[in-house]
């Protein structure tokens, strides 16, 4: 039962199991749409500020603030129109049995195709196949705007509309390489798994993170950008000293060609044990005209690493993943719950999509303490660079950054809690400049 206390007190009227399990998920998805506008709300004002914090004037010249806040509140308008929308579209998916129907037109286009209709794996990869078709119509312009108005007013789009396409095509091409088989793996499982189900398929998802992270950077990044070895240089050798001196094992340093399609910035490492690789983008060298500066940026992804960070990142997706799996198992036999949602039949995918509509509300809790806990780990970073002595490089970096990428200068205080996995820049170089800074502990 998916809400088992609610059906102990009104009982396994028609009603409750037809009706009232949609409303209640529906209804918590348009208040908590109404909760985060208020949020984008507050958040909205915040940007229309016209004087900076007070930590950050005389750093951040006026002209940057006046480009960021013009850039700001821009994604924030189109962010309103966005999210409107899509709680139409979802709510009006859950509530008129849009989901149920198009499960059975999926069915009758396979039968029509010749194929078993009666094969749930063929069923669900046409069911996918639709979806996927429907997404894209149905993201494309909100995609082309962002992309080809937004960003471009403001100087960050690189990409042409062929570019656009012709990643959006590539994109597809792998769903269509990489779905089938993983589809067909889980269904699979879910048939043959009996009452270890839950351990088989958290053991498969395991495993398939870790041939996607091992195959991810050297088989798919290489089709959309151009990875080429770091050139020998004072800042080639400022980082391989930099990971030399804290045990990191550095295999190969690169840089990606990120400013073929935006002007934004970054940094990231990979790898497994003994095998790591740093990237940056070239962007990034671009903007932080001092090399000390891009050094200070490396140093706080290697206290990522150093503090365990990435570590403890991954063993926490797979705890909730395991859970998540755990809890399906226990939905998945439930006719009434299928039913409730307008289904006569009980597919795999299906049930997995109504036990994610059914945890809805302690997704969000548990986004929001992920977010908690990255927000320290970012401080902690921040101050494991500070203790290698890049404390005042670290800081000119993270304003250069803030500054060529129009990041938001002003957020309101409850909308960061709640949305930033990394603390906003006046709360890093507050912390940064601390003189007994504690962050680290």
């Amino acid at each position: 039962m998916a809400f088992p206390y609610l059906e102990a007190v009104l009982g396994e009227s028609y009603w409750f199991r037809e009706g009232f399990r949609v409303s209640l998920i529906a209804g918590f998805m348009i208040f908590m749409y109404f909760f985060e506008t208020y949020l984008d709300i507050r958040q909205h004002a915040a940007l229309k500020l016209t004087n900076l914090p007070k930590p950050l004037e005389g750093v951040i010249s006026q002209e940057k603030f006046e480009r960021a806040r013009a850039y700001s509140i821009d994604k924030s308008c189109f962010h309103f129109i966005h999210e409107a929308v899509t709680i139409l579209m979802d709510t009006a998916i859950l509530c008129f049995g849009i989901l149920p129907w198009f499960w059975k037109v999926s069915g009758n286009l396979v039968a029509y195709l010749g194929l078993d209709a009666e094969n749930e794996i063929m069923h669900t990869l046409s069911f996918l196949a639709g979806v996927m078709i429907w997404s894209q119509i149905i993201d494309l312009p909100f995609s082309l705007y962002s992309t080809f108005v937004i960003e471009a007013r403001h100087g960050f789009n690189k990409q042409t509309i062929w570019l656009f396409f012709r990643d959006m095509f590539k994109g597809i091409c792998l769903s269509i390489l990489l779905g089938p088989p993983i589809v067909a793996a889980i269904i699979f499982i879910v048939q043959k798994g009996g009452p270890y189900l839950a351990i088989y398929l958290w053991a498969f998802m395991f495993a398939l993170s870790l041939v996607m992270m091992t195959l991810y950077p050297i088989l798919i990044a290489p089709l959309f950008n151009k990875f080429t070895p770091l050139p020998d240089g004072e800042l080639r050798e400022k980082i391989e000293k930099l990971a030399a001196s804290l045990k990191f094992p550095l295999k190969k340093l690169f840089v990606v060609d990120g400013s073929t399609r935006s002007s934004h910035s970054n940094a990231y490492m990979y790898g497994f044990f003994n095998n790591k690789r740093i990237v940056l983008y070239d962007t990034l060298i671009q903007q932080c005209t001092n090399e000390e500066e891009v050094v200070a940026v490396i140093a706080h992804e290697l206290g990522h690493w150093k503090l365990n960070h990435t570590m403890y990142s991954f063993i926490a997706v797979q705890i909730l993943t395991f859970l998540q799996f755990g809890g399906y198992t226990l939905v998945r036999n439930s006719k009434d719950l299928f039913e409730s949602f307008g289904f006569d039949t009980q597919p795999i995918l299906i049930g997995l999509i109504i036990f994610q509509h059914t945890v809805i509300p302690l997704q969000h809790l548990v986004n929001f303490g992920l977010n908690l806990v990255s927000r320290t780990f970012e401080f902690q970073a921040d101050a494991f660079a500070k203790k290698l002595g890049y404390a005042k490089a670290l800081c000119a970096g993270l304003i250069k950054l803030q500054e060529e990428n129009l990041s938001a200068m002003n957020t309101d205080p409850w909308y960061s809690a709640y949305h930033y996995s990394h603390p906003p820049l006046v709360e890093r170089l507050a912390a940064i400049e601390e003189p007994d800074s504690k962050k680290e502990d």
